[in-house]
């Protein structure tokens, strides 16, 4: 119940409790106050009448902050999974950060060592095409030295067939003059024989 030492020497009514506790004077205790009657004192409808007033308008109080500590927890609960989304999401940007970097490092590093194996297989096929050309040219000098000596030969076997071929005619040539007798008569013919 409400009693007039409830209130201080400064004539201000003490302060609530905090939100956590519980307050001392509810909105039923003002609606049930009651007060002694002094010589001089207040008129009692109007005190009733402000009570009332008092403890409907301290009862909406409290109700509002029902609903708004309700409203507070939702939103602390929204909010927290708020953080933990966020917290989600910057772990998984992390991730696909790391991922894309790691990725790209790869892709360096595998391009890099295709490179350094087409470099190394262009290195072999030069060196390879080098050595060819170098065979190729070395061929051709023996070929273009053995056509030369095909060429001495050839001519010499020439120059040897011609100067035989001199030779059978000039001995064909003695031959059939050798063989030539002069013309005898057939009586000296027949003689002979």
């Amino acid at each position: 119940m409400f009693k007039v030492d409830d209130y201080q020497q400064s004539g201000e009514p003490r302060r609530l409790m905090s939100a956590d506790r519980t307050p001392s004077v509810t909105p039923v205790d003002l609606r049930q106050a009651r007060f002694g009657t002094s010589v001089r004192g207040f008129d009692k409808s109007q005190v009733t009448s402000l009570l009332t007033d008092a403890a409907d308008c301290y009862d909406q109080a409290l109700r509002e902050n029902e609903r708004l500590r309700q409203e507070l927890v939702r939103l602390e609960a929204a909010l927290s999974q708020f953080r933990d989304l966020e917290t989600s999401l910057k772990n998984t940007l992390i991730s696909a950060q790391k991922a894309t970097d790691d990725m790209k490092e790869n892709a360096t590093q595998e391009a890099a060592r295709i490179v350094r194996e087409a470099e190394g297989r262009a290195e072999v096929i030069v060196q390879k095409a080098e050595a060819r050309r170098e065979e190729l040219e070395s061929d051709l000098t023996s070929l273009k030295s053995k056509r030369r000596d095909a060429e001495v030969s050839v001519e010499a076997i020439i120059a040897t067939l011609k100067s035989t071929l001199d030779e059978f005619r000039e001995q064909a040539r003695a031959e059939r003059e050798d063989r030539v007798v002069p013309h005898r008569g057939l009586t000296d013919v027949s003689r002979a024989v």
